[in-house]
């Protein structure tokens, strides 16, 4: 499988990434800076920076970065100013504990 075959898959398999072979080490990593990013209960710590360093450059962790933040914009600003979801995507719930 090719990296950019198994979309849907993946977006199936999205609520079980860290159990899934769907994804790379590289998406699992990204998957969980974006979760420690978003949590608030949750921090980015130097060990899962210093993962995210060894599949990342610089530019791309920047870019990660700000698509992580502005996607948590959006989940704050959207509700509040009544935007509602257009139907693209399934939107997760945290996993329980």
């Amino acid at each position: 499988m090719t990296e950019n075959e198994g979309g849907l898959e993946k977006v199936a398999e999205v609520l079980n990434w860290r159990d899934s072979k769907l994804f790379s080490a590289a998406e699992r990593v990204a998957l969980e800076y974006a979760e420690r990013i978003t949590y608030t209960d949750q921090q980015v710590d130097d060990a899962l920076f210093a993962e995210v360093k060894m599949h990342f450059t610089e530019a791309q962790i920047v870019e990660l970065t700000a698509a992580i933040a502005l996607e948590n914009f959006r989940s704050k600003f959207n509700p509040t100013l009544g935007v509602e979801a257009q139907g693209f995507c399934m939107v997760p719930t945290k996993p329980k504990a």
